[in-house]
């Protein structure tokens, strides 16, 4: 195992977030899913100037990205969006792409559950096509109950994994198994060698050794399981508005390089943007406490 990390949660340049993940012993970068704004060789030669290498990217199902939407149009929209991060993943030398099938923050159906599982397959299966011709391996990440209706546990994800074709793979996360799952180690072992990628943070979404989650257990038992990939780091730290706060230089004063559709998505799960400085810490507290255990 290697430990990779994830870039949408703070907005700042890919040479800042490349050169902060050498400096904490970071092997890997899971790109954020916004093809459109990446120039792909200049990505490249960002990643080589500091021995990073892409291990994949994640869908950022925002707006009327779904695979389950009621209309066909979104349908389709979506099903193209995930193809063009397949590419860019693909372009960038990278293994897998983690796809949320429904939209982040939508927790009510658009049909019955009939019909949303026919759509979910058909789509599904039409990425599994392209990922197979570009040599990535797609992996469906099921997410809690408070951010989608549809997939939030483990099995689900297997369950879709297996309709869709045999090198179609499950991404589970340690923050949506701490509420889902009733034993998220059994989770871990019953998806076995479907397990294509795993995201980490503590139980509380911060970074990981800040909660009560296990993290010996949780390597130990994804090695018995035969993984072998990336622990990708994924925090979201939440922003205290209180006098409790425990991190008062946690907030960013003047953000830059953010669209509104990141920043809206940002404050959705964290309610602000967070300082650089406080970043930096929770980006090494996770390569302290996970880096011991995979060496």
């Amino acid at each position: 195992m290697h430990l990779s990390m994830h870039n949408w949660m703070r907005a700042e340049s890919l040479e800042v977030t490349v050169a902060r993940l050498a400096k904490y012993g970071y092997e890997s970068l899971e790109i954020s899913g916004e093809p459109e704004k990446y120039d792909t060789k200049e990505v490249r030669r960002i990643l080589k100037e500091h021995n990073i290498r892409c291990w994949g990217t994640v869908t950022l199902m925002l707006g009327d990205r779904s695979l389950v939407a009621k209309e066909q149009a979104h349908r389709e929209m979506s099903v193209q969006y995930v193809k063009d991060c397949i590419t860019m993943v693909k372009e960038l030398d990278g293994y897998e792409v983690s796809i949320v099938p429904g939209t982040v923050g939508k927790i009510s159906p658009d049909s019955t559950p009939e019909n949303e599982w026919k759509w979910a397959v058909e789509c599904m299966k039409e990425i599994y096509d392209h990922a197979m011709k570009e040599g990535v391996r797609p992996a469906i990440e099921p997410i809690n109950r408070f951010e989608t209706y549809f997939v939030t546990r483990g099995a689900q994800a297997l369950a879709l994994a297996e309709a869709t074709g045999p090198e179609c793979g499950v991404c589970l996360d340690t923050f949506h198994m701490n509420i889902e799952e009733a034993d998220m180690f059994e989770t871990i072992r019953s998806v076995g060698d479907r397990i294509v990628d795993f995201h980490v943070c503590d139980s509380n979404r911060m970074a990981c050794g800040q909660g009560h989650l296990d993290w010996l257990k949780i390597v130990g038992t994804l090695m018995t399981a035969g993984y072998d990939g990336a622990l990708t780091v994924e925090f979201v730290s939440p922003v205290d508005r209180t006098p409790a706060d425990q991190f008062p230089d946690a907030i960013e004063r003047n953000p830059v390089d953010i669209s509104p559709e990141q920043l809206k998505f940002i404050e959705d799960h964290g309610s602000s943007l967070i300082s650089e400085k406080f970043y930096n810490w929770l980006v090494e507290l996770c390569a302290d406490e996970l880096l011991p255990l995979i060496k």
